[in-house]
């Protein structure tokens, strides 16, 4: 058996296996034959799930990691621009009730802190602002339905920070047509049926219906709910979250536009139900709407109603597509020279789209970090597994958060979702924290945070959570910096929404002319 990395074998197609396999090939020049070899195989037989439809800014990253204009990638995967979530009906279910969790930092985050501030405010002539619309300038942009930059802006340039929502499906094809076309990748269509070992445990090769055996020295498994190298190979367990997010079940429909001029949401859009929420995302072309729910709190006949209730008459003739969602993860990740991404590591509840982002940070992880040797690997992996057990904790963390802030009554999913027997531990500690002071950075002892303090002081304040700052006045000592950001977020609040297009108007640009190349 060969000491070196030589040939890295991605098993599984769909979105996690071609970034994947586009990042390994990228960085380590695959279409060259003195360097590492990337064969991915997929089965023809087996289709992607394709339901992830929302991105985190780290996606801008990725594509330019790979090669991939922007421009290409908008116009062939339907994408449009995402800059943040709004968040419907979470905290008493009224028709006024709603809150952003918006892309960019707070005005002069890095400098200090405006949320003392800014409850400070409350009580005055300012009462009643909203936390996201007094310390940035992204809520009142997507309030308006407008896009982050301009066509003048350039590729991934931008005026606010921005990710993409985008036809999952779609970006699975331009990926591979992508990969295969610029990346030197081998790709191989056909059936594995078996799993080969070296003596040491390794996987040496995976059997195919047509192409025989295919060796390798690293195996990535995007193989998704199957997991057939590292959940049935090798057995890894799978943990459960499903006693902290009840959620397990979506319904998933595409929705058209009423006409082709229709305003595109800038913003995901998550509405509260009685026992879970729907999705709403504007891609260019029509919307991708979803009810996931909790199945022990309502029947399927009810959460379907909820959809119909939301899309109205027209979801008469659209096709409803059910999903059963398994919350959980991988006892480990990387179990000798055979690493899972994607779904095959785990699933979570697609409330803060969570997903891609682990696929992307997994793709990073290995192409960044790839062995030279065998031996090396066992460091590699035992590195991977801390780190992505730590970032899928940290994220059940945060989904939970947004539940147990509710104060709906209105089904027992909400009473439930507030019990202290389903809040984990370590959120409960950060609760205990945050009763007399905001998040901070220093709440979050890793570099792997894949929330930041910002995106906790969004959900908490934006949910009505109070901190009590009257043991802690001197957190008050500043009000000229404090007054200063909060004016220099008014203006550029104005500046914004006289300078920016709508979303539409920039994605029907861009789908005429294109951005100016980087």
């Amino acid at each position: 058996m060969s000491n070196a990395i030589k040939t890295v074998v991605v098993v599984g197609g769909g979105t996690a296996g071609w970034i994947t396999a586009g990042r390994i090939a990228a960085k380590h020049q695959s279409n060259s034959t003195t360097n590492i070899k990337v064969i991915l195989v997929e089965s023809a037989k087996v289709p992607t799930i394709n339901v992830g439809e929302g991105t985190w800014p780290t996606m801008r990253k990725t594509l330019i990691a790979l090669g991939i204009r922007e421009t290409d990638f908008i116009r062939e995967c339907d994408a449009s621009f995402k800059q943040g979530a709004k968040f419907a009906r979470w905290v008493d279910g009224s028709d006024n009730d709603f809150y952003y969790h918006p892309l960019v930092l707070p005005q002069g985050f890095i400098k200090g802190d405006l949320s003392p501030y800014w409850h400070a405010r409350q009580q005055g002539k300012n009462a009643g602002t909203s936390f996201s619309n007094a310390v940035c300038f992204q809520e009142s942009i997507c309030e308006q339905g407008l896009a982050p930059k301009t066509i003048r802006s350039g590729e991934y340039r931008d005026i606010a920070n921005y990710a993409y929502h985008l036809d999952s499906g779609k970006f699975s094809k331009f990926l591979q047509k992508h990969c295969l076309e610029k990346l030197g990748i081998t790709h191989v269509v056909d059936d594995v049926v078996d799993v080969i070992n070296h003596d040491n445990g390794d996987i040496a090769s995976v059997a195919t219906v047509k192409s025989g055996k295919i060796s390798g020295d690293l195996f990535v498994d995007c193989t998704g709910f199957a997991s057939i190298l590292l959940g049935k190979h090798y057995q890894i367990p799978f943990i459960e979250c499903n006693d902290v997010l009840f959620i397990d079940n979506a319904l998933a429909v595409q929705v058209p536009y009423e006409d082709e001029n229709a305003p595109i949401a800038s913003h995901t859009i998550s509405t509260a139900q009685e026992a879970g929420w729907i999705w709403d995302i504007g891609l260019h072309h029509r919307r991708g709407v979803g009810h996931v729910y909790s199945s022990n709190h309502t029947s399927e006949d009810e959460a379907t109603q909820r959809l119909a209730d939301y899309v109205g008459p027209a979801i008469k003739d659209l096709s409803i597509r059910k999903i059963p969602i398994h919350s959980g993860h991988r006892e480990k990740f990387w179990h000798k020279n055979c690493v899972a991404v994607g779904l095959s590591a785990g699933f979570l509840e697609p409330l803060e789209a969570s997903a891609l982002v682990l696929v992307e940070l997994s793709a990073e992880f290995i192409c960044e970090q790839l062995p030279q040797t065998r031996q090396v690997m066992n460091v590699v992996a035992k590195r991977f597994n801390e780190t992505f057990l730590y970032r899928w904790q940290k994220i059940i963390d945060f989904l939970k958060l947004h539940y147990l802030l509710s104060k709906r009554t209105d089904n027992k999913f909400w009473s439930d979702n507030r019990d202290p027997q389903s809040i984990p531990e370590s959120l409960q500690e950060m609760m205990e924290l945050w009763r007399y002071r905001s998040p901070a950075d220093f709440d979050f002892t890793s570099n792997n945070e894949v929330f930041p303090a910002a995106s906790y002081q969004y959900v908490l304040y934006g949910m009505g959570f109070k901190s009590d700052y009257t043991l802690s006045p001197h957190l008050l000592n500043d009000w000229d910096f404090a007054n200063k950001q909060f004016s220099m977020t008014e203006k550029m609040i104005q500046q914004a929404l006289q300078q920016l297009p709508s979303n539409r108007e920039l994605l029907d640009k861009i789908k005429q002319y294109g951005f100016a190349a980087l």
